[in-house]
């Protein structure tokens, strides 16, 4: 309660998430620790400066040292910073670990919007969707430039790299519309690089799963009939999204880019190693080296296959450029992979 009276009266963030307020915690604990040392030390020197001032006929005392005062302002110190280190490292390990059950989203940078990727197939532009009390994981990559992920709300950010992934992680507890902003110039239109993560309740996230009018109350608040401008002008009501699971998309892709001529998908050898159950693996290289099979060597693999190859298979699979398969293609294909158990 005292954290968010802080927060609220400084004029920081809505504490939007779990990680928030832990972060918060140790924000508030450094800014008075600050001040408490900044008020011993500088008002120190003012009483020293001015109780032992050169005065005439009094001859300074010289003091040698005080083993005792000396300690003190070692060992207080110390056990202050080890405590700012592991409270800071324990709110850390929070942050860069999720849950294994999260929920996870795809997102997809771009001069100058978000795209976001869902397992059940749908994308949606500059709009997340979540519900409350669930984590999320999001798993991002840039399609042209270095961009940043930025949730005030929920005191989370990343750099959203091209050629790699990144992730993030939170689990929303205030429902309502929470802003996003890229936080690394990224060109002109920098500044309107923005989307709204639309947090909501259960039964509201499941009629918006099912294409259905909800309505999202919180933080700010919705009209529940916000489609009635659209039947008001005869038009349909249905959200427009792609209805085909993630995997499945990965999977057509695969077929139609004639990756099966190499690659099998139950564990029989071809030309290239097969899909089934290499993800989150290690394999061997042919240098010897050994990688963990995850998102980012899956996505140089098909970028730059002759970067990383594995043991006993010859380098004979051509480049895949962003032109050939897109981000979003990406994404698929790489959920497809992650399916085969």
């Amino acid at each position: 309660m005292l954290n968010q009276i802080y927060t609220k009266g400084a004029g920081l963030p809505l504490q939007g998430s779990d990680v928030a307020v832990a972060w918060d915690g140790l924000y508030w604990f450094l800014f008075w620790l600050s001040v408490f040392f900044f008020v011993l030390v500088v008002g120190g020197m003012i009483y020293f400066a001015i109780v032992y001032r050169q005065r005439e006929g009094k001859k300074a005392k010289y003091i040698v040292d005080n083993h005792l005062l000396e300690a003190t302002w070692t060992v207080i110190p110390t056990v202050l910073l080890l405590v700012i280190f592991a409270w800071g490292w324990n709110v850390y390990k929070r942050m860069v670990q999720p849950p294994s059950d999260a929920m996870e989203v795809r997102v997809i940078g771009k001069q100058w919007l978000w795209n976001f990727q869902y397992e059940d197939g749908r994308l949606e532009t500059n709009k997340l969707v979540v519900p409350i009390h669930k984590p999320v994981k999001l798993l991002m990559t840039s399609e042209d430039v270095l961009h940043s992920f930025f949730i005030p709300n929920f005191r989370v950010k990343s750099d959203v790299v091209p050629g790699m992934y990144t992730t993030v992680w939170f689990e929303a507890k205030v429902p309502g519309e929470h802003q996003v902003f890229c936080t690394e110039y990224c060109g002109t239109s920098h500044s309107g690089m923005l989307a709204k993560i639309e947090v909501l309740e259960p039964a509201q996230y499941e009629l918006w799963k099912a294409n259905k009018p909800y309505t999202l109350s919180g933080v700010r608040t919705i009209s529940s009939d916000i489609f009635a401008a659209r039947r008001a002008a005869g038009e349909s009501t249905q959200l427009k999204s792609e209805t085909i699971p993630l995997p499945e998309q990965g999977k057509k892709l695969v077929e139609a880019k004639g990756c099966t001529a190499c690659h099998s998908a139950d564990g029989s050898a071809r030309i290239g190693p097969s899909y089934k159950g290499i993800f989150g693996h290690e394999a061997e290289l042919a240098n010897g080296e050994k990688v963990t099979v995850d998102e980012n060597y899956i996505s140089e693999s098909i970028r730059k296959p002759q970067a990383k190859v594995v043991k006993g298979f010859n380098p004979v699979m051509p480049p895949y450029t962003k032109e050939m398969i897109s981000e979003t293609e990406m994404n698929a294909i790489i959920a497809y992979i992650k399916s085969l158990k």
